[in-house]
């Protein structure tokens, strides 16, 4: 990619409303290895799987791909949709510990060095 083509790409991810395909194009060409890995369920995890502690704030949860770098460091991209009635600062610091949750093995035990997060 071109280095104005690339500007461009980040100024339409960054200076716009979030939109899954930017998104997930952005990250496929930050990250040239990633892998299309959506979950199982055809990608999106709502209700009854995400712990009662964060439903209130997190509507749904969503894998886009994953990463594994040369040494071995796996990274989730995810992206996680909220419910809008909250205070910014209060949603922060939930998807913060949600997150946290999901990197210490929520799904099968396997734990993750890292996600990047929309």
């Amino acid at each position: 990619m071109k280095l104005t083509e690339a500007r461009k790409l980040i100024k339409e991810t960054f200076e716009n409303s979030f939109d899954k395909e930017r998104y997930t194009y952005f990250i496929k060409n930050l990250l040239k290895n990633m892998q299309d890995k959506p979950f199982g369920n055809g990608g999106a995890y709502t209700g009854n799987i995400i712990p009662r502690a964060y439903q209130s704030v997190i509507r749904k949860m969503e894998r886009v791909g994953k990463f594994e770098d040369e040494e071995g460091n796996k990274i989730d991209i995810l992206i996680v949709e909220l419910h809008k009635e909250h205070s910014i600062e209060f949603a922060r610091t939930t998807q913060r510990n949600f997150i946290r949750w999901y990197l210490n093995g929520s799904r099968g035990g396997e734990f993750k060095d890292a996600a990047l997060v929309a």
